[in-house]
């Protein structure tokens, strides 16, 4: 074969391998042959001319070709639904809050600022009106209006919903036109903006017609088309689901705000094992993983062309303990329940040593604390953080002071997959546990399966592990949520253990309502040193936030754990 015709075949076939990539990409599509301008004349062109044509179109199709930015990126779990009612867990609301958005979100630097609200008053204490962004549209080009805000509302605080807290205060939403919505507070909120942040908006008529009114109610694995679609008005859009294997975005073309990132392809993968993961970032296979190792970062850290992100975070991880029960779900003690005699709950939290677990475990990558929140959130007081002694010969004594002299037997329920180093925490427990007679049965399973066991509305666990990051970046979210009496659908829904005590309520209640900071704080403390001296939970630590990516990724790393990909820019 010839020299030239050599030359034209590559050209060709170039073309053609560039106009695959770029249909692939979803943005460009150049065509060639007889369809195409080429095609049409090449009865009445001149070779040369149709040399020059097709240079032409190879340099079109290159152009956006060479602009293509893919993101691949991994965690060891998947956001377990696409429903952002669902359940209110930092990576679910992170995953699709890409795709939906809020009334009003954080930025950079964790300030509110305007979102699909272009501004807000209080035309009284106990009301807040919202101007909504005019000209807004759902990713199938759905109207955004004020129906969508009073429909979400009640999605929200409906059946299968597990985000009724974030709208706890509110009485009743209303359409005043198509864009301003009034939200009727019970009683003035102080922090009301803080508790919507993680919100996102949902489209009525979508909804209506994928016969998805409801959430699906994610720890009976019910499903519903909200399941695994999504109609939002976020910056990306889904394209493909693959549930704890792959989920692919898209750039919105119609998206209302400036695009700050550079992608044209979002490719989020589920690698549950530590190894595999940290071998496909260090090949170069990933552009980032979200969960990093402890036992990794040092590997990684020394690696060409990647980087550790790593900084403080806002969760807290504690141990629970059932104190409803009159009889344990999960253990061998018969007709009563252990954990409702304080000193039971004393001797488990002396038996825990959080240093070695910091230095062991962790690898130094956590904070021991002695609250269940810690600094950066509003209420954190350093003269409460303390904590209880570790001390084992205590923990027997106070077994055996209760009636428990030989221990006793308790399943600790343990996600593998949700917090760093999960699993090996709770194993570490287990063996602390062990030493001062109580004989653990450690059941460690992914998070779907975990949260499905422990959370509402079932409750079923005896003692467990869970992590906790306010929204609001204020204690009365803790308190709230982790150790307000259960009974509304909203105060306590995350008080898997059933603790209550009735002065703390009235302190909840108080703290919602007072609008002087200094009085505000001092309840907060109250409040903590309640849950403190009646050893409702074992605190443990607030982990270190470590993520790695190339060198090449510019993202933001939050506090709260949030990953917008809005923010991220891939340098070529």
């Amino acid at each position: 074969m010839g020299g030239a015709a050599s030359a034209r075949i590559g050209r060709f076939a170039a073309l053609r391998d560039v106009r695959l990539a770029a249909g692939a990409n979803g943005r460009h599509r150049c065509r060639s042959g007889s369809g195409g301008p080429a095609g049409r004349r090449r009865g009445r062109e001149t070779s040369v001319m149709r040399r020059f044509l097709l240079a032409g179109v190879f340099a079109l199709c290159l152009a956006p070709a060479a602009d293509a930015v893919t993101f691949r990126w991994a965690n060891d779990g998947d956001a377990n639904s696409m429903d952002s009612y669902t359940r209110q867990e930092t990576f679910l609301l992170t995953f699709t809050a890409n795709m939906m958005e809020p009334l009003v979100r954080r930025d950079r630097n964790l300030r509110i600022e305007p979102a699909l609200a272009v501004s807000w008053s209080q035309p009284a204490p106990d009301v807040w009106r919202f101007t909504l962004r005019p000209n807004v549209t759902f990713h199938d080009g759905t109207p955004f209006t004020a129906d969508d805000v009073v429909f979400s509302f009640q999605r929200a605080t409906g059946p299968g919903s597990n985000i009724a807290s974030f709208l706890a205060s509110v009485k009743e939403v209303r359409k005043v036109d198509d864009l301003t919505v009034e939200f009727v507070t019970r009683v003035p909120n102080p922090i009301f903006l803080e508790e919507i942040t993680s919100w996102q908006m949902m489209s009525k008529v979508w909804a209506e017609k994928n016969n998805a009114v409801n959430a699906a109610e994610l720890t009976r694995r019910e499903e519903n088309f909200a399941t695994r679609n999504v109609n939002g008005t976020g910056p990306f859009r889904l394209v493909s689901r693959e549930p704890d294997r792959r989920t692919v975005l898209e750039p919105n073309p119609g998206w209302w705000d400036r695009a700050e990132h550079n992608l044209t392809r979002v490719e989020f993968n589920v690698i549950a094992n530590d190894a595999t993961r940290v071998a496909a970032l260090l090949s170069g296979e990933l552009d980032m993983i979200y969960t990093v190792p402890p036992q990794d970062m040092e590997r990684i850290s020394r690696a060409p062309g990647l980087r550790l992100h790593q900084g403080a975070e806002l969760r807290t991880i504690f141990l629970g303990m059932d104190q409803l029960r009159p009889e344990l779900l999960k253990s061998d003690v018969k007709g009563k329940n252990p954990f409702q005699d304080r000193r039971v709950r004393q001797a488990f939290y002396q038996a825990i040593d959080v240093q070695a677990i910091h230095a062991r475990v962790m690898r130094g990558q956590s904070r021991n604390t002695g609250l269940l929140l810690g600094p950066g959130v509003n209420g954190f007081s350093p003269a409460l953080d303390g904590r209880l002694p570790f001390d084992p010969e205590a923990s027997r004594r106070l077994l055996a002071e209760a009636g428990y002299p030989q221990g006793f037997g308790v399943t600790l329920d343990c996600p593998n997959d949700r917090y760093v180093s999960d699993e090996a925490i709770c194993q570490a427990v287990t063996a602390m546990l062990a030493r001062v007679g109580v004989r653990v049965t450690l059941v460690a399973q992914t998070r779907a399966r975990f949260f499905a066991e422990v959370l509402a509305p079932g409750y079923n666990t005896s003692f467990y592990l869970l992590g906790w990051t306010p929204n609001t970046y204020d204690a009365h979210n803790v308190l709230y949520n982790l150790a307000g009496t259960r009974g509304d659908g909203r105060r306590g829904v995350f008080n898997n253990g059933g603790y209550s005590n009735p002065k703390l309520d009235e302190i909840i209640d108080r703290i919602a309502v007072e609008t002087d900071q200094e009085r505000r704080n001092a309840l907060i403390a109250e409040g903590l040193q309640i849950v403190k001296d009646d050893v409702a939970y074992i605190p443990l630590h607030q982990q270190t936030l470590v993520w790695a990516a190339k060198q090449t990724v510019d993202l933001a790393q939050l506090a709260d754990n949030q990953f917008p990909l809005r923010y991220v820019r891939v340098r070529q």
